[in-house]
């Protein structure tokens, strides 16, 4: 007789015997980065190669299509549909990386290929994201040689061009609004709170970028003669970012930030939140940023303005003179309470009023845009219960994610709730060196989605029974 529990010891055991380690192994091995065009057959082989024999192996019907931008990778679309008048599930995910970044490694380490070391598993794509979408289907798997007929349905959409701001995906939506029809959106990618404390997050923030530039003259000037007597676009751009920004990462451009604080709703859900896991990378300053504040609020109720890079003159090799120009590439990280159309014409005014008039904002423009569901609605409701019963412990809900995902396509153009169940951490080095996958939590998620897939074909769930 097949039961729940034996679909989770089935998940559980297949990745204690080393099944999904192997699993993981091989889609790492694939380099399919869409940030360097030598690689990008590699995006159609981890689609073609990888995915598409798995999933036909679990039932789904695939198709790969191209990217309707011309040179971005392909789009795979697979769907199992086996109980029409039950829910249905789209689930998301990339099979695109940032770049290997081979030379930045550890000794014996390698992007494209997997080595286990005190509990983590290192490749790139480990974490984010070939780790979190194949233990989904890990999951799926369990349950189906538990119970071949699973009571829902699902549709996936795997992309490979989230790396480079997800070009296309919106368009190919709009072409598919139809096919992609369902009830929830579930799908697993970023950190955690923790990373021993599971999470569901219902939207994520949005990326703004922007560059500040000051250019003064056609060339350099030599220090010796000009230095002291005309102006140096280095020192005037930093002052330029320290009036943007104060010394402890206050935001001083104030129509920058939600007008009405943190809202009510997102405070109530956070409180108590935990945050932190970073890593040896990175330690939480309780002093940085918005006064007032729990650190919860900051990261996931809050807008936060970065330096993503900043340069004057030849740093790799100076000379005696006063730069002819300076540049600052900057990111403001923002929830949906702030519309993203303010951020450019409120610091022009701000710059003018601090009598910067020289420094000119170029490129900007979203790169991602925020995206929440209402952390009460009854799927994310229904996804803790699930999640709950089978680790035997509660799940934090939080109104978005630190990061960015494309998830404002799906609820802009299908309309469909978002329910994030991220299986990794924010200390796992994904857009850097050394990215890894801790082998705990990823037990952990691998044996909550099992139970989450069969709990989708019971009573109960909040779409149509």
């Amino acid at each position: 007789m097949s039961t729940r529990e034996g679909a989770i010891a089935r998940a559980r055991a297949f990745f204690d015997g080393g099944g999904f380690r192997d699993r993981l192994a091989a889609l790492v091995a694939i380099p399919s980065t869409s940030q360097d065009p030598a690689h990008a057959a590699e995006l159609d082989r981890y689609l073609g190669e990888a995915m598409r024999p798995w999933l036909e192996r679990l039932g789904f019907t695939v198709a790969i299509h191209p990217n309707p931008r011309a040179g971005f990778g392909p789009i795979l679309l697979a769907e199992r549909i086996e109980a029409p008048g039950r829910p249905t599930v789209l689930a998301y995910g990339h099979g695109d990386t940032v770049r290997g970044l081979d030379e930045q490694w550890h000794a014996g380490l390698s992007p494209w290929r997997l080595v286990e070391q005190a509990g983590r598993w290192y490749g790139r794509g480990t974490a984010d994201n070939k780790g979190q979408h194949a233990l989904n289907l890990a999951a799926l798997e369990a349950v189906l040689e538990e119970r071949p007929r699973l009571g829902c349905n699902l549709k996936l959409v795997l992309e490979t061009a989230e790396e480079r701001g997800s070009p296309g995906l919106r368009e190919f939506v709009a072409a598919h609004a139809a096919s992609l029809a369902a009830d929830v959106l579930i799908g697993s990618d970023g950190p955690r709170v923790m990373p021993d404390v599971p999470t569901i997050a219902t939207g994520t923030r949005g990326t703004f970028h922007f560059d500040l530039l000051v250019s003064l003259r056609s060339g350099g000037v030599h220090s010796g003669h000009w230095g002291g007597l005309t102006p140096d676009p280095a020192v005037v751009l930093a002052h330029a970012l320290a009036s943007i920004c104060d010394r402890h990462g206050r935001i001083l451009v104030r129509d920058w930030l939600p007008a009405g604080g943190v809202p009510a709703s997102v405070a109530e859900v956070l409180k108590g939140c935990p945050v932190g896991g970073g890593g040896e990378a990175a330690a939480i300053d309780p002093e940085w940023g918005e006064p007032g504040l729990s650190s919860a609020e900051k990261i996931y109720g809050w807008n936060s303005f970065v330096v993503l890079a900043l340069l004057s003159g030849r740093p790799e090799n100076p000379v005696n003179a006063v730069a002819p120009d300076a540049r600052a590439h900057c990111q403001i990280r923002y929830t949906v309470d702030t519309d993203p159309a303010v951020f450019a014409p409120a610091l022009r005014r701000h710059l003018d009023a601090a009598q910067f008039p020289e420094v000119r904002i170029e490129n900007a423009g979203i790169r991602m845009q925020a995206s929440r569901t209402d952390p009460a609605h009854p799927w994310v409701r229904w996804t803790a219960a699930s999640m709950q019963r089978t680790l035997g412990r509660s799940v934090q809900v939080i109104p978005n994610s630190s990061g960015g995902l494309p998830g404002d396509v799906f609820t802009d153009l299908l309309g469909l709730p978002l329910v994030w169940v991220p299986h990794s951490y924010s200390g796992c080095g994904q857009h850097g060196p050394n990215e890894h996958l801790l082998i705990a939590p990823a037990r952990e998620a691998i044996a909550g989605f099992a139970g989450l897939w069969w709990d989708l074909g019971e009573a109960g769930t909040p779409g149509p029974d």
